[in-house]
């Protein structure tokens, strides 16, 4: 005889099916399950089932739901304490920063122990900055152009890569591969092509802004046109067939399709896209300070390496520095929020 594990004791003292796939008779038990499995001898009452489906004891408690019941109180009981290491690496490594950041660019100082408020004139002196004025409207056009050429690409490529074409996995995999390059690395290796090629027209990406600017659009679509792809492709694959099949059955055109189709079903992946292409865009520092540092005169140089600049390469100007990096996180914060809500209201709900 084979002893029934007290786990599966009913508070009755009778044994429900546990989904054991057991259906030799347990001791004390001479009654089975109409299914084939151990049931309780009280049992035999069709009205009432067993959480798995099968006849059980009619004094028995839903083991699903208890299981579920006992999880959520566990969880809300020790929900603090794995929230609370997580908080902590938070707090220490981006709200305190965060919070300090925002009180100095209203200082005066070297360091932080040394810090003296002075109200709004770092503000003041932004103004009087002509490099960040000239960094703003450089990152600006740089961000729209680099935007519409990644995710026009990306979703081209996405296409061609979601039809029944030999080696797709393979060209997934190589279009993507750019982005595990870090950007310092991926800004000397630009460097050296681009340079390379304009040197045969007597010409460097330091010569003027126009080539470092079109030298970084480059970088950054080589870089993530392929993970952009990727997201694009998982959207893609989503738009259920049978809409595809439908308009294709009403006569409309692979044109009519991917614009009253496709696109609408895609909309979640373009948010994200967007969202990424546009925060990663304005935020673009390694590969700027990589590629051209800036160069000509400044003349190259975006607003991340503008405020990099200006706390580290200006003395007295840490406070100014700072005060950039707020309008800056201010700018981005804004413009992706705005991003975000206006792609959002374009989704479709499936």
């Amino acid at each position: 005889m084979l002893r029934p594990p007290s786990r599966y004791k009913l508070p009755c003292g009778y044994i429900v099916c546990p989904k054991s796939m057991d259906t030799r008779t347990l001791e004390g038990i001479k009654e089975e399950a109409p299914c084939g499995y151990i049931g309780c001898p009280k049992s035999m009452d069709k009205k009432e089932e067993a959480p798995c489906g099968y006849i059980g004891c009619p004094k028995s408690m839903d083991i699903k739901e208890e299981r579920v019941t006992i999880m959520e109180k566990a969880i809300k009981k020790y929900f603090p304490i794995f929230v609370l290491p997580t908080l902590i690496a938070f707090s220490i490594g981006f709200f305190a920063p965060f919070i300090m950041g925002v009180y100095l660019s209203f200082c005066k100082f070297t360091t932080v122990t040394d810090a003296k408020f002075t109200g709004l004139s770092n503000y003041i002196k932004i103004f009087s900055d002509s490099t960040f004025g000239h960094a703003f409207w450089y990152t600006a056009a740089f961000t729209i152009i680099s935007v519409v050429v990644i995710n026009v690409l990306a979703f081209a490529v996405a296409l061609l890569l979601t039809r029944k074409i030999r080696g797709t996995n393979v060209f997934r995999t190589v279009f993507f591969m750019p982005n595990l390059i870090g950007g310092i690395i991926l800004g000397y290796i630009w460097q050296l092509l681009l340079n390379g090629i304009l040197l045969q027209f007597g010409r460097t990406l330091t010569y003027s802004s126009t080539y470092g600017f079109w030298g970084l659009v480059i970088l950054i679509c080589w870089q993530q046109v392929g993970y952009m792809m990727i997201i694009y492709i998982a959207g893609i694959q989503n738009v259920p067939g049978e809409l595809v099949e439908a308009a294709k059955i009403d006569g409309a055109s692979p044109v009519q399709i991917l614009k009253n189709v496709t696109l609408p079903m895609v909309m979640p992946s373009i948010t994200v896209c967007t969202f990424l292409t546009l925060t990663n865009s304005f935020k673009l520092f390694d590969q700027n300070l990589a590629l051209t540092a800036g160069e000509p005169s400044k003349m190259s140089e975006m607003l991340a390496l503008n405020i990099y600049n200006t706390f580290y390469g200006r003395t007295g100007w840490e406070g100014v520095g700072q005060a950039k990096a707020v309008i800056f996180f201010v700018l981005v914060a804004v413009i992706s929020i705005a991003q975000n809500r206006l792609t959002r209201v374009k989704e479709v709900q499936q």
